[in-house]
């Protein structure tokens, strides 16, 4: 999340976190969305810095990357909560 300071940063990891809840249908509180989105924000920057790719910096740039390491690590956390089941 280059160029969007720390409050920028909380607005896009609640952000990710909601749409990747919507996209994964799961019903979650804004705490657990800012988590999830926080941490798919250093999920999904880890993976496109290894894969190459730069996504610029900015809101809609970092959105993009948080939302899709949040939906990765919500399909995650599924996959391990199946499991255990």
């Amino acid at each position: 999340m280059d160029g969007v300071g720390i409050i920028g940063a909380i607005i896009i990891g609640i952000l990710a976190g909601w749409i990747a809840e919507k996209v994964m249908r799961r019903n979650h509180g804004l705490l657990t969305n800012l988590i999830v989105g926080v941490v798919g924000a250093f999920l999904g920057s880890f993976i496109a810095t290894a894969l190459g790719f730069d996504a610029g910096e900015g809101i809609l740039p970092s959105l993009l990357i948080a939302t899709a390491g949040a939906i990765l690590l919500l399909f995650l956390l599924g996959l391990f909560q199946r499991r255990r089941a």
